[in-house]
């Protein structure tokens, strides 16, 4: 369980109860997240049906997407995130050791254009203010700008999401972990604190 107690879909406002339920399990599975998001009903309303409408209307490829978030999680190192975006990325064609290297310089399975949306998604994680002139206009050969916007606030809002779930101590739901390790992904690829918490459960 987390620090903080789950809400349930009874507790919450009948309009904001389709929202935790397609959150929780069609854009998920998020359910212990949304458990928690669900103390602060705003942030149901906003946060959880912002991301679903731009899931539906998001204009980056999902690979070029998956490669941004599991890069964010992995120097971040929210456990919560990569269980749950890892497999998602595999699903998207990338080899699971490439997924487990990925923050590695030359890490094999990335496409040029991969590679690219992984350094921005590290540059801007770690120092956003010394992405460079050259990197930006690398993107804007291969991206549009309505793209490039796109993918820069899911690379920021990714790391929102990863303090949260970290500070929250938020835990992985079932079987996704079991979904990481059928599609090729190994325990030892996930951060520490994961590899315990399923150690323990």
């Amino acid at each position: 369980m987390a620090r903080v107690s789950d809400v349930e879909l009874q507790e919450v406002a009948a309009d904001l109860q389709p929202i935790y339920q397609r959150y929780g399990k069609e854009y998920g599975p998020f359910m212990n997240q949304v458990r928690v998001f669900a103390h602060r009903p705003v942030l149901l309303k906003h946060m959880m049906s912002m991301l679903l409408e731009m899931a539906d209307e998001s204009i980056v490829q999902k690979r070029h997407l998956e490669i941004a978030l599991v890069t964010v999680s992995k120097v971040n190192e929210c456990h919560y995130c990569v269980a749950h975006h890892a497999p998602r990325l595999i699903a998207n064609g990338l080899p699971a050791e490439t997924v487990a290297g990925i923050l590695e310089s030359d890490c094999p399975g990335l496409d040029p254009v991969d590679r690219l949306v992984r350094d921005y998604s590290i540059q801007v994680t770690k120092q956003s203010k010394m992405v460079s002139d050259n990197m930006f206009s690398r993107l804007l050969a291969e991206f549009t700008e309505p793209q490039v916007v796109e993918l820069t606030f899911r690379i920021a809002l990714c790391g929102f999401y990863n303090r949260f779930n970290e500070a929250l101590r938020i835990e992985i739901e079932d079987g996704v972990l079991e979904d990481f390790l059928t599609r090729g992904g190994a325990l030892s690829d996930l951060p520490s604190d994961s590899v315990t918490l399923a150690a323990e459960g």
